[in-house]
């Protein structure tokens, strides 16, 4: 697929890195600025009633549990066994349930969830076309695909541009909306370079 470019990050032993993976900022949200700013978007992306959420690649379940505590039911659903663990104990006595098993084809049944909320996993899936296809047939009618996104490094970039994965869209979707993510530093700790998004995609 032109313009995808899978990386190592593909290669990663998941379970190996379950343990540390919430040291990063915005994996973790440990940081309370980093934490609110991620909440914000959530709330501003996510329906104002309460919905069930499928977050796909869902790591350590910092996403979900912003979600839950929103008052949305999740279901989250990652490869690692060793990061469901870590989002199971996260959200514990939560609405939530977590699923080991293949972000691409999730264990799940179609038309049940009102969000498919996706963050930095389509980019390492072969066939990215075909995944958005079957994830679009998990939405009920109204609901909505929630994918964050980007191209990461400038000497070797990794990722999906927005353009392409717009492009993707088109033939599933009526409406496609891109938010730049780059220029707000809170939702990374940090001052980024490279491109980050959101596309917000409704049947």
């Amino acid at each position: 697929m032109v313009g995808v470019t899978l990386g190592p990050m593909t290669d990663t032993d998941w379970d190996a890195v379950a343990a540390t993976f919430d040291d990063e900022p915005d994996h973790g949200l440990r940081d309370p600025l980093v934490r609110e700013a991620w909440a914000a978007r959530l709330l501003a992306w996510l329906p104002d009633r309460p919905a069930d959420v499928l977050d796909l690649g869902c790591g350590t379940g910092s996403l979900s549990l912003l979600a839950s505590e929103q008052g949305h039911r999740v279901t989250g659903v990652d490869a690692s066994g060793a990061m469901v663990e870590h989002a199971r104990s996260k959200l514990a006595g939560r609405a939530a349930v977590f699923l080991v098993g293949d972000a691409g084809a999730p264990p799940v049944g179609e038309e049940r969830f009102d969000v498919v909320l996706v963050r930095h996993v389509l980019w390492t899936l072969p066939d990215p076309a075909r995944v958005l296809r079957h994830w679009r047939g998990l939405l009920r009618t109204g609901g909505r695909l929630v994918l964050v996104e980007g191209v990461w490094g400038t000497v070797s970039p990794v990722g999906i541009p927005a353009d392409t994965l717009t492009a993707l869209l088109a033939p599933l979707v009526a409406d496609v909306r891109v938010e730049r993510l780059s220029g707000d530093a809170r939702l990374w700790g940090r001052e980024v370079e490279d491109e980050r998004y959101a596309v917000l995609a409704q049947p």
